[in-house]
Formats: C-alpha cells, sequence, structure tokens
C-alpha cells in the first residue's frame, strides 16, 4: 500500500497547506464604504466634531456626548452597482441591485444636574454598521493573446509528474485532496491542468519530469470572465463618553468586527488556432471567508465658541483571525485523430485553509463643524490611513512575500468629507462630498474615489424620517489571475446608495 493510499484511509476533505491569501484579501478587509442613517449619509459622513447621530459614533466616540436627549435608529438601504468593463477593446456591462438592513443603534444620555461637577454629562450606546457591503458582479469579455494554458504552466513549475498521476485506486478526489494537504494549492492547480490535458510533460517517461509545455497553441482567445461576490463587514460598537465643564467631550468605543464573504469566478475561454488540440476551457474558482476582531477608537470634541467644533479621532488597527475555504471545478473540451472529447474535472472537495491573522492599518481623523444657530451647519472631516500598515501575522514566507509585496505597492491615503445642512422648520435639506486617495501607489491599480450625496429630513415631534441618496465613482483594473493569465479589464466602478431612516427620542 503506498503512503498516498494509507492517507486517504485517514483524510476524506483536504486541509489544505498551501495560501489562498493575497493583497486584494487584505485591503478587502481593511476597507470602509459611506454607510449609516439617512442623515450621516447625506452629508457624505463627515460627522467628525458634529454628534447628534447614531451614526456620527462610528467616527468620532465623543459625539454620543453631544446628545441632548436619548436616541435609537435603524436604516434600510437600496444599494445599485454598475461595473463598466473594457477588456481588449470590448466593453461590458453589469448591474446588481439589493436591499439590506444596514444600520441599527441607540444612544443613552444623562445630564448631571450638579452644574459644579466636573463631569457633567454621560452617554452611552451601542451601534451596528455594514462598514462594506460586498455584493457585486462582474462580467468582462474579449479577445485577447494570452491563455489560460499559461497559468497552469506557472503552476506546475517544479512539480513532479509522478505527483499528478493517478495510482491504482486512487481517484480524481483523493488525489486531489492528498495534493491540497501536503503540496499546497499550485499542485492543485497543475494537477487540474494535467488531468484535463491542457498540459503535458515534456518527458512522460520519467516520473520525476517537472517541465510542461501547453497543448493549446499561440494565437487569439476568446474569453469570458464572470466575477460575482457577496457578503458584508459588520462593525458592533460599544460606546461610553463624557463631557467635561460643557467644553470638552471624550469617548472611547470598543468595536466587535466581523465579515462573512463569498466570491465565484468563471472563465470561459475558447480558440480554433492551428496546432491546438483543447479548443474550450470552463474553470471555476469558489472562496468563502469569515472572520472576526477587534478595534477600538478614542476621540475627543471641542467646543471652541456656541458655533465651532474641533474633533480628533483615532482608530486603532483591527486584528483580525480569518479563515477561509475554496473549491474548483475545470472542463475542456479537444480534438484528437479527429475524435471529440469532453472531459469535466470536478474534484467535489472544500479546500480548508488554517487560519491567519491580518492587521488593518490604524487611522487618524480630525473634523471642524460650524454650526449657525437653528438654520443649519457645514462640517469638515479629514483622515489619514497608513494602507502600509497593513500586516498578514505568520511566519509563513507566502505571507512574509506579500507583506513586502503590500510595502511595497501599498502607501498612506487621505480623505476628505464635505457636509452641510439648511433647517426650515420641521424640514432639512442636506448635501455632501467625499474625496478618497487610492491606498495603491500605481493609480492604475485602483483609483481616486469620489462622490457626492444629499438627502432630506422631517422632524414628527418624537420621530424623524430621513432619506439620502449618494453616489461613488472610482475606476480601477481587475486581473484576471495573479499568475500566468495576468491580462487585466479595466473596469469603472459606480455605486448607489438610497438610504432610509427612521429616528425615535427616547425622551
Amino acid at each position: 500500500m503506498t503512503i498516498r493510499l494509507m492517507f486517504l484511509l485517514i483524510v476524506c476533505i483536504s486541509i489544505s497547506k498551501g495560501k489562498a491569501q493575497t493583497i486584494e484579501d487584505a485591503l478587502r478587509y481593511s476597507s470602509e464604504s459611506l454607510n449609516g442613517t439617512a442623515r450621516f449619509n447625506a452629508l457624505s459622513g463627515a460627522f467628525g466634531a458634529l454628534g447628534a447621530d447614531v451614526s456620527s459614533i462610528a467616527i468620532n466616540p465623543a459625539a454620543s456626548a453631544i446628545f441632548v436627549k436619548s436616541t435609537g435608529s435603524a436604516t434600510l438601504s437600496i444599494l445599485n452597482h454598475k461595473n463598466n468593463a473594457n477588456y481588449f477593446g470590448s466593453t461590458t456591462e453589469t448591474t446588481h441591485t439589493h436591499s439590506k438592513f444596514n444600520q441599527a443603534g441607540f444612544i443613552f444620555s444623562s445630564d448631571y444636574r450638579n452644574k459644579k461637577s466636573v463631569i457633567n454629562k454621560f452617554s452611552g450606546g451601542f451601534n451596528y454598521v455594514a462598514t462594506n457591503n460586498f455584493d457585486n458582479d462582474i462580467f468582462v469579455a474579449g479577445t485577447g493573446t494570452n491563455s489560460i494554458a499559461n497559468y497552469f504552466l506557472a503552476q506546475a513549475e517544479g512539480i513532479s509528474l509522478d505527483l499528478l498521476q493517478l495510482q491504482n485506486n486512487e481517484t480524481i478526489s483523493s488525489l486531489y485532496a492528498y495534493l491540497g494537504t501536503n503540496y499546497g494549492v499550485s499542485a492543485q492547480n497543475a494537477f487540474l491542468g494535467y488531468q484535463s490535458f491542457i498540459i503535458d510533460p515534456e518527458n512522460i517517461d520519467n516520473p520525476e519530469n517537472t517541465e510542461y509545455y501547453s497543448n493549446i497553441a499561440p494565437g487569439s482567445f476568446n474569453q469570458k470572465y464572470y466575477y460575482s461576490s457577496s457578503g458584508y463587514n459588520g462593525k458592533y460598537t460599544f460606546n461610553f463618553a463624557a463631557e467635561i465643564k460643557n467644553i470638552i467631550s471624550v469617548g472611547i468605543n470598543l468595536n466587535s468586527n466581523n465579515f462573512n464573504f463569498r466570491q465565484s469566478t468563471f472563465l470561459n475561454e475558447t480558440n480554433n488556432n492551428p496546432g491546438s488540440t483543447v479548443s474550450y476551457v470552463g474553470f471555476q474558482n469558489d472562496l468563502y471567508a469569515y472572520g472576526g476582531g477587534f478595534s477600538a477608537q478614542i476621540g475627543a470634541i471641542a467646543k471652541m465658541t456656541n458655533s465651532l467644533k474641533i474633533a480628533a479621532t483615532f482608530d486603532t488597527p483591527t486584528w483580525y483571525n480569518i479563515y477561509e475555504e475554496t473549491s474548483q471545478y475545470l472542463e475542456t473540451t479537444r480534438e484528437v485523430e479527429g475524435l471529440i472529447y469532453n472531459e469535466f474535472i470536478n474534484p467535489r472537495i472544500v479546500n480548508i485553509f488554517s487560519k491567519y491573522r491580518l492587521t488593518t492599518p490604524w487611522k487618524l481623523a480630525f473634523s471642524g463643524a460650524y454650526i449657525f444657530g437653528k438654520k443649519g451647519l457645514i462640517s469638515v472631516d479629514y483622515s489619514y490611513k497608513d494602507y502600509k500598515a497593513t500586516r498578514f501575522n505568520s511566519s509563513s514566507t507566502y505571507f512574509n512575500n506579500e507583506n513586502n509585496i503590500i510595502k511595497n505597492e501599498f502607501k498612506g491615503a487621505s480623505t476628505i468629507k464635505i457636509g452641510g445642512e439648511y433647517r426650515l422648520n420641521r424640514l432639512s435639506l442636506r448635501g455632501g462630498y467625499q474625496y478618497q486617495e487610492s491606498p495603491y501607489k500605481e493609480l492604475s491599480s485602483r483609483g481616486n474615489l469620489n462622490g457626492f450625496s444629499g438627502g432630506i429630513g422631517f422632524y414628527l415631534g418624537s420621530y424623524s424620517l430621513d432619506f439620502s441618496y449618494s453616489r461613488i465613482q472610482q475606476n480601477g483594473n481587475l486581473s484576471l489571475y495573479h499568475i500566468g493569465l495576468t491580462d487585466k479589464a479595466t473596469i469603472d466602478h459606480i455605486q448607489n446608495n438610497f438610504t432610509f431612516t427612521v429616528n425615535y427620542v427616547i425622551y
């Protein structure tokens, strides 16, 4: 009995030693989008020095001390994503709309009656917000000169032929699981490419052969690439704040962060190049990731005059524990001596990766707001986030390489948000603008983000109803794969967010 067969008697699924994580994963879990109450969104999130909105504590924990009365709110958002893709001159458009409850929280405010007390107000609260929404769909189509075969060739480099061939009583599933556990993802991909006849060994008679060639001849390739993702990144905030001498408010947030992310990609490639035995490839990859972490925020708001406020906030990194699972499927069509063969390689194995840790960047923010009595206000927020500080925490050489890539490709990024509000009795008119620098040194990877927003609010005694619309736009490149087939599609992403919030003053 071979060692591989003995292994199969013990393990029924693949517990992979290989890694699937990339810097795109690090950026995904480090980023935040404009999400909160409708009033918060209408002002583009420029609430660092304002308070008086439940979502304001997500920006500055001292904001809860500004509340005069205890308040609760809940928010529903309708999100529309539109992606325009350009791939070798061919353009496609994809839209996706969904609705979600993305915010719920409350603030309790308590005044001290003793005016001589140093601390004249305590406040606290809880807020949930979906800091990032991962629902998205992208469709890319075009004709290029780079084949998916190059992906499998790159993955097979250095892998011995003996590992890719089925032994007696072995199945596709069992060998795929064995390779994942003992040799990693690259060996699994090489196995798929070999078993589907996309690649073949240079020396078929040598079990130790490590060099391969492609059965797909050079030329042009019609490619269609489908990307679909879903999930969210949620933050549960426990807030504590106090107001000192009616001048300075200080606060702290303790945050429990968790996320759930699903991604599926499918490549459809066809060719009729002379010399190709393989004319069609269909390659699917599925990823499921989930995890949780902890972060904290400290902040202060100073009342310079009755109208002018300034503020500062520091966000610690989020320390995540992350788990990932992947699965794959490959199919090909080939012609040999006039006969057509369809190959379906479906291991039906889920790769379960070892837990890894991710530390997201810290953030520093400064804010200012001017309040025009009961007529309105204007607010400005500036923040700096050091994306170079993002780290995978592991002794693995793979993670060391990814951390070096982060240092070389990421940079610190600034964000500016401006918001204003004008009040007409029980009616409020609102607007805002935000500009966010790209975290990449090369803007072609992901461009700067621009967005604007507007909204309206109705005050109905103990209740208020708020509506908002916000729009963001950002350009960037989508690499089909990280190795081999690294051709990129240019993506113009537009997100429209329609938000409705109900606020209730508790007392």
